[in-house]
């Protein structure tokens, strides 16, 4: 009853920022719009945290709030006292990694030997759908050159670690999810600047090297830092356990208001269109990752897992590859864009699946 009355108190609070939101645009009043549309989605995340359907959204409801602020004043989060505030971007982004590598064990990388048909079939379709469906959306939609790299960027990166979660959701394999995201993030060094030269160089100048080491500091130095602080630390600070599932949350969510105050003139411009192309990209990495595994005879849960590895990326990473070039405002504006589409979808498919169970267990139980 209690939670009836508090979801209650939010969707209501929603709706009222809602009309008062409509009213404002029509008037053509837009001072107090971020702050209608933070708090418009914020009630609606904490309303959704009581429903066992919807509960899987609330964060991604979250990331739109900020997001939002951060197209109304982008000033707030551009420069603070002359620090740019992008500078943080590759710190945070190592926290993330660190957080990651405490997660890990060596069973994971073992799971390599145990199931390597599944890993290796995941990895390649992963390294090989993406990147080729960002170069024919690059290709086809007449974005400028810069921010159609970072569609290409996009598919170029490894898994994430919010497909871990989603498979779990989907009743999906999660042992085989941790192996190809952990798999891909390790190759990520050696592949994600070659398929980003072979594809991407004909929109912007690729640095080789330079990508491979920014991926090293960003993702292989922190992982290594994590796992080794997984066997000599961890349970040693109980807090800091606790502490880096929020902090990586929290992370994420300050990266994505930094690249939409960096890109907000761009995002105006071709916003629309750019949300139309990521949710094409990662709607087709789900529905071509699956069928490929279902062509090559794969049990209806690794289907699942394979299909969310292949369609959702790391969008972080490839913010601080941006970076990295120089690009943050044009090539880091589609990972800004696909790390809320691939939630939203990512939450919808797993919370879809969920209900449903894989025809293996529907067999076993009849």
């Amino acid at each position: 009853m209690l939670l009836a009355r508090r979801s209650l108190f939010f969707y209501l609070v929603s709706a009222i920022c809602f009309l008062v939101y409509i009213i404002l645009l029509i008037r053509g009043q837009h001072e107090w719009g971020g702050w209608l549309l933070l708090l418009l989605f914020l009630s609606l995340a904490f309303a959704f945290r009581d429903n066992h359907v919807l509960k899987g959204l609330s964060y991604t409801l979250m990331i739109i709030a900020v997001v939002s602020l951060a197209m109304y004043y982008p000033w707030y989060f551009k420069t603070i006292r002359g620090f740019n505030l992008s500078a943080l971007i590759i710190p945070l982004l190592q926290v993330i990694m660190f957080g990651m590598g405490t997660e890990l064990s060596l069973k994971d990388f073992a799971n390599v030997i145990r199931m390597p048909k599944g890993i290796i079939i995941g990895v390649v379709c992963h390294y090989v759908i993406m990147p080729l469906i960002g170069f024919s959306i690059a290709s086809l939609f007449n974005f400028p050159k810069e921010i159609a790299a970072g569609i290409i960027l996009v598919g170029c990166c490894p898994s994430g670690l919010a497909s871990n979660v989603m498979s779990y959701l989907a009743r999906a394999n999660l042992a085989l999810s941790v192996s190809v995201t952990t798999i891909s993030t390790m190759l990520a060094p050696f592949l994600t600047p070659l398929l980003m030269r072979l594809l991407g160089g004909s929109f912007v100048e690729i640095h080789f090297w330079n990508m491979v080491w920014d991926i090293t500091k960003i993702v292989i130095i922190p992982i290594a830092g994590g796992l080794a602080f997984h066997y000599l630390m961890r349970g040693k600070f109980e807090w800091l356990d606790k502490a880096m599932p929020l902090l990586s949350m929290t992370g994420i969510a300050f990266i994505l208001m930094i690249i939409t105050a960096a890109g907000r003139d761009n995002l105006v411009k071709v916003g629309a269109l750019l949300i139309i192309a990521t949710f094409i990209h990662n709607m087709a990495g789900y529905f071509l990752g699956y069928w490929s595994a279902r062509l090559l005879k794969f049990q209806e849960k690794d289907c699942r897992t394979i299909a969310l590895e292949v369609g959702m990326q790391n969008a972080g990473l490839a913010s601080g590859l941006a970076l990295g070039m120089g690009k943050l405002a044009t090539a880091g504006l589609a990972p800004a864009i696909f790390g809320p589409v691939m939630n939203i979808t990512g939450s919808s498919l797993a919370s879809w699946w969920h209900n449903r169970l894989p025809e293996e267990k529907e067999k076993a139980n009849s």
